[in-house]
């Protein structure tokens, strides 16, 4: 497996050890998988959990047995951090608070997790001479251009107005009181920093810019692979609600814009930044799929159709309800209108395209998430009970 693999500029790709902060995660578990099954790397996996990524650590009698070692440890407050991005050629860190029910209901501690808590890392990373991969967020785009012109305007048409380019698209943002905004926010001074530590004093870093990114053991299902209260990403709501026999809430009408890429698709591109230093170092990536563009509404029509076709219940009489912003959300919720990822700079340098259509991604993503929730009905049917 290891010998005969390939950088894209035909040299051979040396194993090295890897710090990532946040393995236990969705984008983490994906990863870690990826890492074990195709290449010689080692990592160094970091988290405060460990449930999605226990397939990876047990038993012992894996052919990667070794190459993954767990360390339960939280960001905030271990003196072991600065330890393990030493012992590693290589720091990821996927940590962050990145769900939007959070922005504005829990400001502080979203400002905190992804700059306060980040700054150590770029800290290490730039001391110990060690290469920094910095997941970032789409979100640091903000509103684009195209949402301030006049309804009628001929220019809203024009791609320059509203496709999200890493080099040239300015960061546009809403009022100090519309606390959604805090996220995004500190994501960009974060990225801001890290790019002045490269400018200054020579970190090599890779800035990561997801746009929504889904598939299996993403996110979680209320009551069941995480917490009773809170409200999970839009994807994982519509799940929740489907999974439940509920209508799927649609918050202001549900016609903001987006896209979505498969999470398998952009663990590829996320492997080509590992193993392309020379490529990627320096850059900020767009990871996305223009292809899959659709709005809130649309999105929840499909996810409609293919539960139907994944679970074999028939659909509800009345599938979707709308709700207000303020209603689902709170106070200080804001919304950009659309995210379309220019992909010109990661085709350049990396090559890569994604090729999961959205109807492809959904269908995988529900056929987990049914089976899962069925699992876990099933185990607290089990349970005995209390006389």
């Amino acid at each position: 497996m290891a010998a005969s693999r390939m950088d894209l500029d035909g040299r051979p790709i040396k194993p090295i050890t890897i710090c990532m902060i946040g393995a236990g995660g969705f984008i983490g578990s994906h990863l870690c998988e990826k890492l074990m099954s195709e290449t010689p790397h080692k990592v160094l996996a970091l988290d405060v959990y460990s449930d999605k990524i226990k397939h990876l650590l047990e038993p012992d009698s894996l052919p990667w047995a070794g190459r993954i070692q767990f360390h339960r440890l939280n960001i905030k407050h271990d003196s072991r951090l600065e330890g393990l991005i030493k012992m590693a050629d290589l720091t990821i860190n996927l940590a962050a608070i990145c769900t939007p029910a959070d922005y504005n209901t829990r400001p502080l501690d979203t400002i905190y997790s992804n700059f306060i808590d980040a700054l150590p890392v770029v800290k290490y990373c730039s001391e110990n001479n060690k290469r920094l991969i910095h997941f970032s967020t789409c979100e640091v785009y903000g509103k684009t251009i195209q949402s301030f012109l006049p309804k009628d305007s001929p220019l809203r048409q024009d791609p320059a107005y509203y496709v999200l380019k890493e080099d040239v698209s300015p960061c546009i943002f809403g009022s100090i009181e519309k606390q959604r905004w805090s996220y995004a926010c500190a994501k960009q001074l974060i990225e801001r920093l890290i790019y002045a530590e490269g400018a200054e004093n020579g970190l090599e870093f890779t800035i990561v810019r997801p746009f929504n990114w889904i598939g299996p053991r993403m996110d979680f299902i209320p009551g069941i692979d995480g917490p009773s209260e809170g409200v999970p990403r839009v994807l994982a709501c519509f799940s929740n609600n489907l999974l439940r026999r509920e209508p799927l809430k649609l918050v202001d009408g549900g016609q903001s814009q987006r896209t979505f890429v498969y999470i398998k698709d952009a663990i590829e591109a996320v492997l080509l930044m590992i193993e392309n230093p020379g490529r990627a170092n320096g850059h900020i990536f767009n990871v996305g799929n223009p292809n899959n563009e659709v709005t809130v509404r649309q999105l929840a029509e499909m996810m409609t159709k293919v539960y139907t076709k994944v679970s074999g219940e028939s659909a509800l009489e009345t599938p979707t309800i709308d709700v207000s912003s303020k209603e689902f959300y709170g106070e200080g919720y804001d919304d950009s209108d659309k995210r379309i990822p220019d992909m010109t700079i990661i085709n350049k340098q990396l090559g890569w395209n994604p090729n999961t259509s959205l109807w492809d991604l959904l269908e995988s993503t529900l056929t987990y998430q049914h089976r899962t929730y069925a699992e876990a009905i099933k185990k607290s049917m089990a349970k005995p009970t209390s006389s």
